[in-house]
């Protein structure tokens, strides 16, 4: 791939239908990325590849989705330098209180983002966000997004106005 991309990480294909929110954001938003399976505890050296692979082909940022203990955005970040956004998924039956958990407890010096349980959606929009720190057709793809949802929701208050007369 040419230009910075996001790299998405899924530690099962049964993840793969939340995370599918991540990608429908980065296509809206013009973003170029890839999704694939890699399993922290099963597959680990497949992890470490396909992160220094996707570090290698210029993905600037990292979006890691998993259920559970949720180790895998912990792994990936232990593999790479480069942004990594995690997103517990609650596919337990805590619900993803213990993905969550999992996550945001990183240890000093490996840094994870943590976004909302099954938050998907924002993972993207916030590596959206970094890559467009150096892309200004990017930024201004985001302003507009967000000027759009300012405008829905004003037109949302006029039909409850409306209909509240």
């Amino acid at each position: 791939m040419s230009g910075p991309w996001v790299c998405i990480l899924i530690g099962s294909d049964s993840d793969a239908p939340t995370m599918a929110q991540a990608c429908a954001a980065l296509d809206e938003a013009g973003v170029k990325y890839e999704m694939k399976v890699a399993s922290a505890h099963r597959s680990p050296e497949r992890t470490r590849q396909l992160v220094t692979d996707a570090e290698r082909a210029g993905a600037a940022v990292f979006i890691a989705g998993a259920g559970m203990a949720a180790h895998l955005p912990g792994v990936v970040a232990s593999f790479t330098t480069k942004p990594v956004i995690g997103v517990p998924l609650s596919g337990s039956t805590l619900q993803g209180l213990d993905a969550l958990l999992a996550v945001v407890q990183m240890p000093p010096g490996i840094p994870v983002a943590a976004v909302a349980i099954d938050g998907a959606r924002n993972a993207a929009v916030l590596a959206a966000e970094i890559l467009a720190l150096e892309d200004s057709a990017l930024a201004t793809r985001l302003k507009e997004q967000r000027s759009k949802m300012a405008a829905a929701v004003a037109e949302k208050s006029k039909q409850v106005e409306r209909s509240s007369r």
